[in-house]
């Protein structure tokens, strides 16, 4: 349930140069995940083992599939906005010959996103997909754990996706920024 809170009491929202200083200067514990969503500072859920093998799994089959043409960003910031900073489990990237060292990525770089979900499902399908279409990220997956499905985002406009799809059976999937590459997702459920 959000808190409503009686005017004049707002919120303080803070930019993602300001979420970057709480970082670089220790105010997050080692290991804590938290993401800004709209100037909010949002707690992401803790990662079991199958959402991490998952991902594992996720970033070779990229890499063996994508070399060169891509480059596979793995629980790295996004910034989408000055407000705005996400940490999806894995997105390719346009090529760029710094390898983002001079800034972060933003949604121009972006050529897809994968979320995978387990206990975070829910929001993926929801608060991020909007976010994702609100920023014109061209692709979104959300592996989704608990359904055993994997749901293809397409074609963003007015802040939503015109095009999902949904299959319980992946196989050789074409990542669309990617021209001629398929990408094997058989056994991504193990």
């Amino acid at each position: 349930m959000e808190l409503v809170l009686p005017p004049p009491i707002t919120r303080h929202r803070i930019s993602a140069e300001q979420f970057q200083k709480m970082a670089e200067n220790g105010i997050f514990l080692p290991g804590e995940r938290v993401e800004l969503i709209d100037g909010n500072m949002i707690d992401m859920a803790p990662i079991g083992s199958f959402h991490c093998g998952t991902v594992c799994w996720l970033t070779q089959t990229f890499m063996e599939t994508s070399r060169g043409k891509a480059i596979v960003h793995i629980h790295n910031a996004l910034r989408l906005s000055p407000i705005v900073e996400v940490y999806p489990d894995l997105a390719l990237l346009k090529p760029r010959a710094d390898f983002y060292r001079s800034a972060h990525p933003g949604p121009d770089d972006v050529l897809l996103v994968v979320e995978v979900a387990d206990s975070s499902a829910a929001f993926d399908r929801s608060v991020k997909a909007e976010l994702y279409a609100r920023h014109a990220i061209p692709e979104y997956w959300i592996v989704d754990i608990p359904g055993r499905c994997i749901r293809f985002h397409h074609a963003p406009a007015d802040g939503r996706y015109t095009e999902i799809t949904a299959t319980e059976t992946p196989g050789p999937t074409a990542v669309s920024g990617l021209a001629g590459i398929n990408v094997d997702l058989t056994e991504v459920f193990g």
